[in-house]
């Protein structure tokens, strides 16, 4: 069975795992309520969507 020769050492480990991490999602303001809403979806508090009504409650 194939044994590395050298060790891994921690800055070339955590080179080659920069990419696994976790991201914030993009927020915005809702300009009708002033929620945190994700950008490009409907307002879950207010549903407005572009300064329109889109669903209603």
């Amino acid at each position: 069975m194939a044994v590395p020769f050298r060790r891994t050492s921690t800055t070339r480990k955590n080179k080659r795992r920069t990419h696994l991490k976790l991201r914030v999602p993009g927020m915005n303001e809702c300009p009708d309520c002033g929620e945190m809403k994700l950008s490009h979806r409907v307002c879950k508090s207010c549903g407005s969507y572009k300064g329109r009504d889109v669903v209603s409650k």
